[in-house]
């Protein structure tokens, strides 16, 4: 019983941390960053490109952790991604890109669930 209090506590931790860190970038910050960062192999060496890609993957985890939690609360979750997500960076500016500059203001983590959800829906 302990043990399953504790296993709750600590996933609820890192729910609120994931979301936090997913939480603090919006898609106009993302693209901002993103379109400053030049498209050769020298990409990977800059701290901006690292930053995005962590953000990318705390905002992924965001949201696998929501659908988890989803799961154990009998909800129906958002999106029902497989186990394994492959997204490159192309396919990511291209979604993102395609955001109008007036909804820009939602977050990373938003605007990629939504993407999942339309890439894997739950079954109804």
């Amino acid at each position: 019983m302990i043990r399953n209090t504790s296993l709750a506590m600590a996933l609820a931790v890192s729910l609120i941390a994931g979301t936090a860190v997913a939480r603090d970038m919006t898609v106009g910050q993302f693209l901002t960053t993103a379109n400053g960062i030049p498209r050769n192999p020298t990409a990977l060496l800059r701290s901006d490109t690292r930053r995005l890609m962590t953000e990318t993957r705390a905002s992924f985890a965001a949201i696998r952790a929501n659908e988890q939690a989803a799961r154990a609360a009998g909800r129906r979750p958002a999106t029902c991604m497989p186990e394994r997500v492959s997204v490159n960076p192309d396919q990511l500016l291209g979604r993102l890109n395609a955001i109008p500059v007036a909804r820009r203001n939602i977050s990373l983590t938003q605007a990629l669930t939504e993407w999942m959800a339309e890439e894997h829906p739950c079954p109804a």
